[in-house]
């Protein structure tokens, strides 16, 4: 499927959802992946499932952090999205603005913020993966995450080029494994498990360049279902998404 859509508004989601007790643990996350891959995928495109089965493949991969990002402009279709986010739509428009070619389809995989390929051809990932890491810039700063007891800490590497001085933390709340039954529209009949869902984004700070750390309460980003987490630092902003510098990945179980 493809298309052409605008979308002005982004949808807020409510913060700071209750959790139940959480033991005291410390667990570091892996560090310094070589890529970052966005799945734009959605439950009415009958494209899509291959694509989904290839993040499910990806996200066993320590050296990859494989995100599904639904979107919501095809729920016209017969069936809604149950996992949808407009901010996914509106984010999947932001980067075919940067790139400018307004190329926006499903099931479309950005990786490392830089490129765009089908999501369902595995070999097209992997070489778009090699392509963006001969970019200097791309996933060069170490980036480290630690759950203890109730907050999450966030540690941003001093960069080691002038070229890369700035970029946004962002955190992202993540269901590792949902299944979902769809019973209308082109994949009805169907259960498909989606993987690595992003189910919340929340800025978490600015990174200048220098070292920096940042704690997020665990109450500010969990929800039900809600069994990991991402950090990324990327180029530019959520308007204007540029290449990733740098990201982790932790589970929170």
């Amino acid at each position: 499927m493809t298309a052409m859509m605008a979308y002005n508004c982004i949808s807020r989601w409510s913060s700071a959802l209750g959790i139940c007790a959480i033991v005291a643990i410390i667990r570091p996350a892996h560090a310094d992946p070589r890529a970052v891959v966005e799945l734009f995928t959605s439950q009415g495109c009958s494209s899509c499932p291959p694509a989904d089965k290839i993040i499910g493949d990806l996200a066993k991969d320590p050296n990859v952090i494989a995100l599904s990002m639904p979107i919501d402009y095809w729920d016209y279709l017969g069936w809604k999205d149950t996992l949808a986010d407009s901010r996914f739509s509106a984010r999947q428009k932001a980067y075919s603005h940067v790139r400018g070619d307004r190329d926006v389809y499903t099931p479309q995989a950005v990786i490392n913020g830089s490129a765009h390929v089908i999501g369902s051809d595995r070999a097209s990932i992997e070489s778009a993966i090699k392509d963006t890491e001969k970019g200097g810039s791309v996933m060069s700063v170490p980036v480290t995450m630690t759950l203890t007891g109730k907050q999450i800490n966030v540690s941003v590497a001093a960069s080691k080029s002038p070229a890369v001085s700035r970029g946004e933390v962002w955190i992202c709340s993540i269901s590792k494994s949902v299944p979902i039954s769809i019973a209308r529209g082109e994949n009805r009949g169907r259960e498909i498990t989606y993987h690595n869902v992003v189910r919340n984004l929340l800025k978490v700070g600015d990174w200048n360049g220098s070292s920096g750390s940042w704690t997020v309460p665990l109450e500010n980003i969990t929800r039900d279902g809600v069994d990991a987490a991402a950090v990324y630092v990327q180029d530019g902003n959520r308007d204007k998404p540029g290449p990733m510098l740098g990201a982790a990945f932790t589970s929170l179980h």
